[in-house]
């Protein structure tokens, strides 16, 4: 479990922190753009997608702090 919360935990941060810079950049940075379709397809979003990658890569952050408090299985 703890592996598996590092890895989603990783990922999230490193597609939060893409989508920001794919967003401050206007489209050009299109490397790891798949919040772009959590972003452009959700209707209330519209207009919000510097916000919804922000709050996409603190959620991942928050998970890898709650991966590194639970205990490894032996």
């Amino acid at each position: 479990m703890k592996k598996f919360m590092e890895v989603t935990g990783f990922l999230l941060a490193l597609f939060g922190v893409a989508g920001v810079v794919r967003e401050l950049t206007d489209g050009w940075f299109r490397l790891l753009g798949v919040t772009r379709f959590l972003t452009e397809n959700v209707g209330f979003l519209e207009g919000r997608e510097v916000f919804a990658n922000i709050v996409i890569a603190v959620l991942g952050v928050v998970i890898l702090i709650v991966s590194d408090r639970v205990p490894r299985k032996s």
